[in-house]
């Protein structure tokens, strides 16, 4: 009798599950159709002399980055906008990150009382540059706090209305905050809240001077695997719950935030790793609860480029961050799920990132140890094991090229035949090797996150510089 219900609920929850993300492809296809259509004919230079244009801070918290951070700077120096800063915020790292950047921008400190419209650790310093060619820089030296911290901090200081979060270590392409930027232009009726854009993975890709000169297909096979799962997540996930403006994250690599909203909320939240995600849940119900017409806007352009861990111990740590920030964003606002007062966000957005972000892992792992069980008490239908994986690994398999077959359609950034070569053969492997790897590590970070754990972990560099030393240019 259990064996027949066990049985039946794993058959119903896949199908369930395969149905939702079907329905996520089919509206992800009709908003890229949209978006390509809407937007191909865009003239974004006429935004770089507009007086309607806002001004933007963009925000770079740092710790110890100094494989990266010159060149990471660079990169936002040629960001194409007419009027923005840059803020480079140094959370006390132990490595020459800051006396780096001091020798080459010419940076002296200078006199500065800040507003601590946001509590945060202690400033020690603000530097400016003495070259005027750098005089939208600005580099803030303070305390160890983290990244919530580093950017609560970056926001007391910053001088516009609207304000862009990014790692570091991430490459913006140059008219990024132009098309970040357009929504909160577009809209009468709601309020954008935040934007965020699509997030391509940079390993193995040539960078010059901190432009992206030459895009490659990762040569190392968890970032190559790593590029399937971003595809997967930006040009389908993401574009779905957007299409539904049921947008509950916004990546910490880059976005682009309202700066009066987010210090009416607080700031960010400095006692959680899943900073970006909780942020975007308390502005939507801040929102909510203030009656505002209001927006998440996700743009499906790929528009940052971002250094992704390459060796598996840096993995297990990120995801297990990952799985804690879930878990604590989802708990914080538990009061969200099915609450018809916080709209599409409580009745379709809390649900999915419950059962398919969080409890999904869970009930594999109980899936594989239930087929485990059976197996070593002889009840194990191998007929019926053999239809189920391999109707779920040929679903992983779809789904994973169906979004590289979005991305080349649309664009088209891998236009090398063999760079598809290359992502069209991971899907086959990915299910086998990293799926697996991913629930596990999931099922570590529950654990952590019970343990009452809160720590980043140590998040490694390789660095451009090998990818510099390769470029023609």
């Amino acid at each position: 009798m259990v064996s027949t219900f066990l049985d039946s609920f794993f058959i119903s929850f896949s199908i369930v599950i395969y149905s939702i993300y079907f329905l996520m492809g089919l509206l992800s296809m009709y908003k890229l159709v949209h978006y390509n259509k809407t937007n191909k004919m865009v003239d974004y230079s006429v935004l770089l002399s507009s007086p309607y244009a806002p001004g933007i801070s963009v925000l770079a918290p740092a710790y110890n980055e100094s494989k990266t951070i010159i060149d990471n700077i660079k990169a936002l120096l040629a960001i194409q906008y007419g009027d923005f800063e840059v803020i480079i915020i140094n959370d006390g790292s132990k490595d020459d990150s800051l006396e780096k950047v001091i020798r080459e921008y010419q940076l002296e400190k200078v006199d500065y009382v800040v507003n601590y419209r946001i509590p945060t650790k202690q400033i020690r310093g603000i530097y400016r540059s003495t070259n005027r060619a750098y005089h939208f820089l600005t580099v803030i030296d303070k305390e160890n706090g983290g990244k919530a911290d580093s950017l609560n901090a970056g926001i007391n200081i910053s001088r516009h209305e609207l304000f862009v979060a990014i790692d570091v270590d991430s490459v913006l392409i140059p008219d990024a905050l132009l098309k970040l930027v357009k929504p909160f232009l577009q809209t009468e009726h709601e309020r954008v809240l935040a934007t965020g854009g699509a997030i391509r993975v940079a390993n193995s890709c040539h960078l010059e001077n901190g432009h992206l000169i030459d895009i490659e297909v990762p040569k190392n096979l968890w970032a190559k695997f790593q590029v399937i799962e971003y595809t997967r997540a930006f040009l389908i996930g993401r574009i779905a719950l957007s299409k539904v403006n049921g947008l509950m994250l916004i990546s910490g690599a880059l976005g682009l935030f309202d700066k009066d909203i987010v210090i009416n909320c607080g700031g960010y939240n400095r006692n959680t790793v899943g900073e970006d995600m909780e942020l975007i849940v308390r502005m939507r119900k801040y929102a909510y609860e203030h009656k505002i017409r209001h927006r998440v806007e996700y743009i499906p352009d790929p528009l940052c480029w971002t250094e992704v861990p390459s060796t598996l111990k840096v993995l297990k740590r990120q995801r297990n961050r990952w799985a804690r920030g879930v878990m604590d964003t989802l708990y914080f606002h538990k009061d969200v799920f099915l609450n018809r007062k916080h709209g599409v966000m409580g009745l379709v957005a809390y649900p999915y990132y419950l059962f398919l972000e969080w409890m999904t892992p869970i009930l594999e792992s109980i899936g594989i140890t239930y087929v485990i069980f059976l197996f070593i008490i002889g009840q194990l239908n191998w007929k019926f094991l053999c239809l189920f994986f391999a109707l779920g690994y040929l679903f992983s398999v779809a789904f994973s090229c169906t979004a590289l077959l979005f991305e080349e359609i649309t664009f088209h950034r891998y236009d090398k035949v063999r760079h598809q070569l290359k992502l069209f053969l991971i899907p086959f492997v990915e299910p086998l090797i990293f799926h697996p790897l991913n629930v596990y590590w999931s099922i570590l970070g529950n654990i952590s996150y019970f343990k009452g754990e809160k720590g980043w972990g140590n998040m490694e560099r390789t660095g451009f510089s090998s990818s510099k030393k390769k470029s023609n240019i």
